[in-house]
């Protein structure tokens, strides 16, 4: 039994290396390399949480006086694991921002540029203000203009009644 725990130890110490080793690659890359190298990180860490639980079980059938030590073992195992997933969030998000700055372009350390563009963007943003108040005075004058229109209409109207009883 203890053998079988061994030889997923030493795999899982091979694999974590490895993955290791990939989550540093991962913010380095770029395109097409990059989305590769995480999609293999991820293959590898569920081989990991594969490992882990072939283990645990390996554990379970181990007798209650060494069990002990392998539970220990496998707490730090699995706090092995835990802080994997978290570097590797950690490079999917560098890997995610640097995806938005691509899709943007935004170097990142332009402020003078950002800062130009803003300042683009709330004059555009004036202009548009001044035409739809510009357009919403067309709007209330060309009403205003109906509604007297209406009236001399209805006055004509009343006019044309009048003469045709009088006729």
């Amino acid at each position: 039994m203890s053998s079988d725990f061994e030889s997923y130890e030493q795999d899982f110490a091979v694999l974590t290396a490895e993955i290791t080793g990939r989550i540093g690659k991962v913010p380095k890359l770029v395109g097409d390399e990059k989305k590769q190298m995480v999609a293999n990180v991820e293959k590898q860490l569920e081989e990991a949480r594969e490992l882990l639980e072939q283990m645990e079980l390996e554990v379970r059938e181990i007798p209650a006086q060494s069990r002990g030590m392998y539970s220990s073992r496998m707490r730090s195992y699995k706090q092995e694991m835990g802080k994997l997933e978290a570097d590797f969030k950690r490079s999917r998000i560098a890997y995610s921002d640097e995806v938005r700055n691509e899709l943007l372009g935004d170097d990142g350390n332009s402020s003078e540029n950002q800062r130009a563009h803003l300042l683009d963007n709330t004059e555009r943003l004036e202009r548009s203000s001044r035409r739809l108040e510009a357009g919403y005075q067309i709007a209330v004058e060309t009403e205003q203009i109906g509604q007297e229109m209406l009236e001399n209409l209805s006055h004509d109207r009343e006019k044309i009644q009048r003469a045709r009883e009088r006729v």
